[in-house]
Parts: C-alpha cells; structure tokens; sequence
C-alpha cells in the first residue's frame, strides 16, 4: 500500500501534512512547510516547487548556496602546458573527423563477471583489457589506423605492433603511458600493466620512454565516458579509440524485448590517412568480436 502522508508542525507551529518525501526535501532546503501554500489536504512537491518559485516573499536562497569568489589566475606551466601545446598542434595540424556506434556488451559483461568471480590472486578486470584485446587482434585488417604520419615527410608509417596508448588522468594532467607490444598480451596481462602504468602516473613515477612510441591511443572515462566523446589525436597517431559509458535498456530481438548493456564506441580518425569507410568498417569488426566476446579467445 501506498506510504501515508507524514504530519508534523512547521517551525511557526502550524500543523502540515506532507509525505516523507516532500518533509525530506524541505528539511534538506531549508524550508519551513508551514509557509508554503497547497489546495489539497497534504503538501506536494509541485506546491513546495510553487513556493520555491513564486511564494518565497523576499526570494529563495538554498542554504548551501555557492558564494563569489576572488578570480584566480593559474599559470600554465610543465606537463600542463606541454599537453595543452600538444593537443592545440593536433587541432591545427590533423583534419579530425569521429564515428560513433552502439554496441550491444550483455554477453562481455556476463564473461568478465565471470572470470573476475574465478580470477583468484589476478588483478580485477575492467572492460579496458578486453578491448584493447579486441583492438589488437582487428587492427591487421586496418594496417592505415596502426600508423603516424609525419606531416614534413609526408610519410606514413604502418606499424606491424601495437603500441597501446593509454590516456590517463593525473593531478598533473592528461598523460598517456604506452603498453608496448599489446598484441602480445591476454586480458590478464593487460590489465597488470594498466595497473602498472596507471600507478605510475599518477604518483610522477613514471618513466619517460614508457610515455612515448604510441602507435594508437585508447581513451576512456569509465563510469563518467556520457553518451559519446569526440576524442582529440595523440599526434602523430592517426586514430583514437573511446569507449563510453554502458547504460542498460531494452532493445528488440525479433519479437522479443530483453534487458541489455549498450556502449556507445568513438573513434577519432586522421582524415588524411583514414576515410570514413575504412573507420566505419574497423568499428564493426570490433563490434563482432565484442559482441561475441569467445571470439577475443578464439586461435
């Protein structure tokens, strides 16, 4: 059955009725239930909104309301300054453009959870892993995204390993630390590494050439990656690959509606070395596998 209305008195004395709900709300803005006007027999939310708005005499001010603050001038200096150049000269120098696709992960989710239940005195896994695993085993097919171009020379280079770029937030800023020799690793693997390199970076340990050779970058936000991203180029890279946040929802299968995890996967690409067709057809073969997650473990 529904939860009764709560009854109580105002701060002037005046006995109100309100759910708990609404009680809640005014206790956590501070405002005084007997002030606020309603037609029915109990106070609503869409009364304490009225009141909010129009009947607050004087004007409504929340209690743990933001207070103005002297400007403070902040200079770009060391790491900072060098990410910021660097991502100005990609903006300048590389012609972006990103495609964006759904992919339906029930079953990948479904497999980690799994093996993180087994994963005895491993490390936990993230969905990081089984992506670059999946990035890795398609890229041979798309030699033009595993590349730098030297804009000077006009040379581009296809490199036969992956060198996984890692973008990675730190107090310091954005640093990436690369993976070398990716295509070699298991999700097991992986996911020692990113720890590694993550713990590294954000305690200023990390080493100089552990930061440089990319030959593609990863990008990720977890929890916060929203809906889609339009990730910069780590230049002189050529592509970018960002996962975004997996949300559940119903979706149709035949006649069917069942409950899935979708994420939504970015892909930042060098218009001079990659055509839309060639980053359209890369992220569908990585769908394949990510949606048939046996494959990313099949010889």
């Amino acid at each position: 059955p529904p939860t009764p209305p709560a009854s109580g008195r105002g701060e002037e004395g005046r006995h109100v009725l309100a759910s708990p709900a609404v009680r809640a709300r005014a206790r956590d803005l501070g405002v005084d239930l007997s002030e606020v006007k309603h037609d029915g027999q109990h106070i609503r939310h869409s009364d304490l909104d009225a009141y909010l708005r129009y009947g607050s005499g004087q004007g409504y001010h929340a209690p743990h309301a933001s207070r103005a603050r002297e400007d403070e001038a902040v200079k770009v200096i060391g790491m900072r300054r060098r990410i910021a150049e660097n991502m100005a000269a990609a903006k300048r120098a590389i012609p972006h453009f990103t495609y964006v696709d759904e992919i339906d992960v029930t079953a990948l989710e479904a497999m980690r959870a799994d093996l993180n239940a087994n994963r005895g005195s491993r490390p936990k896994l993230t969905m990081l892993p089984f992506l670059i695993v999946a990035i890795c085993r398609t890229l041979p097919d798309f030699p033009m995204l595993n590349a730098r171009y030297d804009d000077e020379g006009g040379v581009v280079t296809r490199h036969g390993r992956v060198h996984m770029g890692m973008a990675t937030q730190t107090d310091a800023g954005l640093t990436v630390p690369v993976i070398r020799d990716a295509q070699d690793m298991n999700v097991w693997q992986l996911a020692s590494e990113i720890g590694r390199l993550a713990e590294a970076a954000r305690t200023g340990k990390i080493k100089s050439e552990e930061l440089q050779g990319g030959t593609i970058t990863i990008t990720s936000l977890g929890p916060l990656g929203g809906i889609a991203t339009t990730p910069v180029i780590n230049r002189p890279e050529v592509a970018i690959i960002g996962p975004n946040k997996i949300v559940e929802r119903p979706i149709f299968v035949g006649d069917d509606i069942v409950r899935a995890k979708l994420m939504n996967l970015s892909i930042s690409c060098d218009h001079r070395v990659v055509d839309g067709w060639d980053a359209a057809s890369y992220v569908q073969a990585l769908r394949k596998l990510l949606e048939t997650p046996v494959l990313l473990f099949a010889d």
